[in-house]
């Protein structure tokens, strides 16, 4: 079965995740949200930013299709929705000690 060519557009999509992963922070709440689902309010503590900020953050990683979130009463709670980016964090990690 042949694989069909890239397109510009699909290294475009990839790109925009990539540019989502790269800030500390974000990388930092990802960690944290492949260990369970967390409110803004955690995941700003966590970070030590303001929840707007963070807010923010997540917005960006939401709209890249990384996380998801969900509105309870006066809270949002946000999930990670795609786990195998955890594999990427490894990939990193094992390009750092080469």
């Amino acid at each position: 079965m042949a694989t069909s060519k890239p397109t510009p557009a699909q290294f475009k999509a990839q790109a925009q995740v990539f540019k989502a992963l790269a800030h500390p922070g974000r990388l930092l709440m990802i960690h944290e949200l492949s260990r369970g689902e967390r409110c803004v309010c955690e995941l700003a503590a966590l970070v030590g930013s303001e929840m707007p900020t963070v807010s923010r953050h997540l917005s960006q990683l939401k709209h890249a299709g990384i996380v998801d979130d969900e509105k309870r009463g006066s809270q949002v709670f946000y999930r990670l929705v795609t786990p195998c980016v955890m594999n990427f964090f490894e990939c990193v990690a094992s390009v750092r000690k080469g």
